[in-house]
């Protein structure tokens, strides 16, 4: 029986994996740069905290969540986003009693059951930060600055925020009589899943991408805002436009997440057919709470890394993100092969990338390896060379030969490299 991966999943493999890994380094060395702390939770969580945490009335809760019943009967469900379980661990682990603001970040994958498409996997990787602990709309601003910069270092074109206030809940209840008064005469046109949340969550029709364009001349919650809503937003696009990070206006945006208040944006970007949202996020000052601890606010942003590899790709962006190999060695003779055994070990503990021939050809056709791994420099050694405590150095840019005693191989081919 010939397997094959399941439906919306994919293979990682050389040459591909690298780049993940660079684009993971990034996220890494931003994180540090902004001073946001990893965190790691389990894969699966009870069903309960997405659906509390999520919100019933969303997409993923209503259509697309992986959940199973665990051998204790409890309903389990593989995460469909970061935010609901670093909220649990952040409530459970009592890291609200820190005296500091808890800025944490992960990488990892969640599962959705969606309709495979370009960007868009049933398992797939998201980077992600969450901010506890602070209303300041300056901790608002330097959320939305970090994706974006993110983005910018990776050398991403063309890419926008889009950003939008969703208020609390007092603001939103006198939305929603607006929006009701707006859609209720065109209720039997819309989709069913907008004539089911019309009842439930209005302003989740606003998230729909059926009925787009019958939302043109909505009311906009921006109106409905109180003074304290009003300030906060306000307070964030200066913020922003301090910050040079290139923003509009979206007074449609609601996200497609239940727990928003006060910021929502999304990053934009070109490349991947209509679907052109790459990550957002947004405030959520009620959620804490929600799930069981004090109230604390909080803010964070997701980014789509299967997305965000794409457009790198249709851009035709190098990240450059496969190393060339340090050294290949190339044995002549079985003393000489013995040797090198020895000194591609030396060497690879000394802290270079080092190979070798593993399956008897002729010199010829180990420079050829050599050539496919990209090798700075091949080290030739022969038993001549052997008998004289030596080993040929070639640097394989310029053609460049030295012979080195063997004592000193680690040395001289770090210095040999680095001209490479």
């Amino acid at each position: 029986m010939a397997y094959q991966k399941p439906t919306g999943t994919q293979d990682f493999l050389p040459g591909v994996v690298e780049k993940w890994q660079f684009v993971e380094e990034k996220a890494r060395d931003l994180c540090r740069r902004f001073n946001y702390r990893e965190i790691r939770t389990p894969l699966f969580e009870q069903t309960e905290l997405f659906e509390r945490g999520v919100g019933e009335t969303t997409d993923i809760v209503e259509k697309e969540m992986y959940s199973f019943k665990d051998k204790g009967d409890r309903s389990m469900t593989l995460r469909p986003e970061g935010t609901a379980g670093v909220v649990r661990s952040y409530v459970e682990n009592k890291l609200y009693g820190e005296p500091d603001v808890s800025k944490l970040y992960y990488i990892g994958p969640m599962f959705r059951y969606e309709r495979p498409q370009a960007g868009r996997y049933r398992q797939f990787h998201q980077f992600g930060v969450e901010a506890f602990g602070a209303v300041d709309p300056a901790i608002d601003a330097e959320v939305v600055s970090l994706g974006y910069q993110f983005c910018k270092e990776l050398g991403l074109q063309g890419v926008k925020v889009e950003i939008n206030s969703v208020g609390n809940p007092e603001s939103r209840a006198a939305y929603r009589e607006k929006l009701l008064e707006f859609l209720t005469p065109m209720k039997d046109s819309l989709c069913k899943d907008c004539q089911s949340r019309m009842e439930r969550n209005p302003m989740r029709v606003l998230d729909c991408k059926v009925d787009q364009d019958k939302f043109t001349n909505a009311p906009s919650i921006l109106d409905s805002l109180d003074e304290e809503c009003t300030n906060h937003f306000e307070q964030v696009k200066k913020y922003l436009t301090d910050m040079d990070v290139d923003f509009v206006v979206n007074h449609r945006l609601v996200r497609g997440l239940d727990y928003y208040t006060h910021t929502a944006f999304e990053y934009k970007a070109q490349g991947i057919g209509a679907i052109d949202t790459i990550g957002g996020g947004g405030r959520y000052n009620g959620l804490v709470s929600e799930i069981g601890g004090p109230e604390q606010p909080g803010i964070g942003l997701g980014l789509g890394l299967e997305r965000i590899l794409l457009i790198l790709d249709k851009q035709e962006i190098d990240l450059n993100a496969v190393k060339p190999l340090d050294v290949y060695f190339v044995a002549l003779g079985e003393a000489a092969d013995r040797e090198i055994t020895k000194q591609l070990y030396l060497v690879r503990k000394d802290g270079l990338s080092a190979e070798r021939d593993y399956l008897g050809r002729k010199m010829k056709a180990q420079m050829k390896s050599a050539d496919r791994f990209n090798a700075k420099v091949t080290a030739i050694l022969g038993d001549d060379e052997l008998e004289r405590g030596e080993i040929a150095l070639k640097s394989m840019a310029t053609g460049e030969q030295q012979t080195v005693k063997l004592s000193e191989l680690a040395a001289k081919l770090r210095e040999f490299a680095e001209k490479a």
